[in-house]
C-alpha cells in the first residue's frame, strides 16, 4: 500500500463545501434533538440501567474492540486511525430513526444519544487519543499534528452541542411544531448528508479502487461487532428485547458526519487524514444498509410473532 498518498488523500470537500457540510451536520443534529426533553436525561437517574449499558458499550467496549481488532489484522496505519476515530465517534444520528422504526425503545435510545452527544466533547478526543497512543504507527500520526483542546471544544459546540440545546428548547416550548417536522428534518438532512458524502466518493474513484479493498474489511466487521456487542451485552444484562435494540443502533451507528468534520479540520492539514476522511465517508453510507436491513428484519420478525407465525418471545424479553 502506498501509505503517503492514502495519508495525503482528500476527499471533494473544498472551504466552501465544508462549512455547508458542517450546516448539514448541525441541522441533523437539531433533528434528532426535536425527540429529546430535559425529562429524558432525568432518565439515568429513575431507570439508568438500560443507557449505562449502552454508554458503556459505546464509549468504553467499542474502542477496546476497534483497537483488537486493527491490531490482529495488522490494518495499515492511515485505516487504523480511521477505525478509530469512527470507534471513538458518538452514536449516529440515524439510530433514534432506526430504533423506531424496529419497535424498539425510542425512550432509552434518545436518552443514550442525549448523553452521549454530551459526553463526546470528552470522550471522543480522549479515546482517540488513548487508543491510537498504544499502537506505535497510529502513535506517530497522532504526533504529526497538533491539535488544540480549546479548538476541538469549539467544534464539538458548534456543530454538536448548540443544535442540540436549540433542538431541545424547540421540543419544551414549540412541541406541537417539534412532533410535526421531526421525522421529515431528520431523513431529509440524512438524505442531503449521503448525496454529500457520494459527492465525495465520487471525485476520487481512482483512490477508492486503490483503497477500497483496505476499507472495506474493517468496517464490515467492526460495524458487525459494534452491532453484535450492544445487543449482546444488553442480552446479557436481562434488559429486554425492546431495550436490546436501542443498545444495539447506539453501538452500532456512529455519528460519522462527526468524524469526517474532525477529520477535515484537524488531521487534513497536517497531511495525515486522508484514511480517516476515506473510513468516515465509507461507514457513512455502510451503517445506513446494515442498519435499515437490521430494522426491517426485527419489523418483520415482530409481525410475524404477532400473528402467530414466528417463535414467542417470552414476556420478560418483549
Amino acid at each position: 500500500m502506498n501509505y503517503d498518498a492514502l495519508n495525503q488523500l482528500q476527499l471533494n470537500f473544498n472551504p466552501t463545501t465544508q462549512v455547508v457540510l458542517q450546516v448539514v451536520l448541525g441541522i441533523i443534529m437539531f433533528g434528532v434533538a426535536l425527540d429529546i426533553r430535559v425529562a429524558d436525561f432525568g432518565r439515568l437517574i429513575k431507570d439508568p440501567k438500560a443507557p449505562l449499558i449502552g454508554l458503556t458499550c459505546q464509549f468504553l467496549l467499542l474502542p477496546a474492540l476497534a483497537f483488537g481488532m486493527i491490531t490482529l489484522l495488522n490494518t495499515p496505519a492511515p485505516i487504523a486511525i480511521g477505525v478509530m476515530l469512527v470507534a471513538a465517534c458518538p452514536g449516529g444520528n440515524l439510530s433514534n430513526f432506526l430504533t423506531t422504526l424496529a419497535n424498539g425503545n425510542g425512550a432509552v435510545s434518545v436518552t443514550m444519544s442525549a448523553v452521549s452527544t454530551m459526553l463526546s466533547i470528552v470522550m471522543t478526543p480522549f479515546n482517540l487519543g488513548f487508543w491510537a497512543s498504544l499502537n506505535p504507527e497510529t502513535a506517530e500520526l497522532m504526533r504529526i499534528i497538533s491539535i488544540d483542546p480549546m479548538e476541538i471544544t469549539r467544534t464539538v459546540f458548534t456543530i454538536l452541542i448548540i443544535p442540540t440545546l436549540l433542538g431541545m428548547g424547540f421540543r419544551q416550548w414549540l412541541p406541537t411544531i417539534a412532533e410535526r417536522i421531526s421525522k421529515p428534518m431528520k431523513i431529509g438532512s440524512m438524505l442531503v448528508f449521503m448525496l454529500f458524502v457520494l459527492g465525495a466518493l465520487s471525485g476520487n474513484l481512482e483512490a477508492l479502487t486503490e483503497f477500497w479493498p483496505y476499507v472495506l474489511v474493517p468496517m464490515v466487521l467492526l460495524n458487525a461487532m459494534a452491532l453484535l456487542l450492544g445487543y449482546g451485552a444488553a442480552r446479557l444484562t436481562g434488559l429486554p428485547q425492546r431495550d436490546r435494540k436501542a443498545v444495539a443502533f447506539e453501538t452500532g451507528i456512529q455519528n460519522t458526519g462527526f468524524g469526517l468534520v474532525l477529520a477535515i479540520s484537524f488531521f487534513r492539514p497536517a497531511g495525515v487524514g486522508g484514511g480517516m476522511e476515506l473510513m468516515c465517508a465509507a461507514w457513512g453510507i455502510w451503517h445506513i444498509i446494515t442498519g435499515m436491513t437490521l430494522a426491517f428484519f426485527w419489523l418483520y420478525r415482530d409481525k410475524r410473532q404477532a400473528s402467530g407465525k414466528g417463535p414467542t418471545i417470552q414476556a420478560s424479553a418483549s
